[in-house]
């Protein structure tokens, strides 16, 4: 789940701001040679060229593979993937797996609506990684005092 495209590069490559810069672009598509502070200051750039494209952390994610760090690898593709998920449900996302925060079947349609509406198979991976760790730790949301636990929406 955790593979992407690459371009060929590798560790050599590093870093692509000063090595191919050409490779890099604003999420509008400006090359990453425009976001100057001139550019800022007349106005010529948006608050949109200044938040990093998903093609750029799918690019770190190959360079870190390329360094031997699956792991960080791994956190670049989970990024890219957030870029297209709007920031409240971000912030929803987290909220969600804090430790007794949702339950199993909460984690389970968090983990679907990530795959399904934001096309984020490796965060939708993550979450569900979670809810079995959290379950095997006891650490799933526990239902209310004097709640029925069998009762839908747990």
């Amino acid at each position: 789940m955790d593979t992407a495209p690459t371009t060929g590069l590798t560790a050599a490559d590093y870093p692509l701001s000063v090595r191919h810069p050409e490779l890099l672009h604003t999420p509008t598509g400006k090359p990453i040679t425009a976001l100057t502070m001139d550019a800022v200051v007349s106005g010529e750039l948006s608050a949109e060229d200044l938040r990093i494209a998903p093609e750029t952390l799918r690019m770190q994610a190959e360079l870190a593979d390329a360094s031997g760090r699956p792991q960080l690898a791994s956190n670049f593709r989970r990024a890219a993937e957030m870029t297209a998920i709007p920031d409240a449900a971000v912030l929803a996302m987290y909220n969600a797996l804090r430790p007794r925060a949702s339950s199993g079947p909460q984690l389970a349609e968090l983990a679907e609506r990530l795959e399904t509406e934001f096309s984020a198979p490796v965060c939708a991976g993550l979450v569900r990684e979670a809810a079995e760790v959290y379950a095997r730790r006891n650490l799933l949301a526990r239902p209310a005092a004097g709640s029925d636990p069998t009762a839908a929406g747990d």
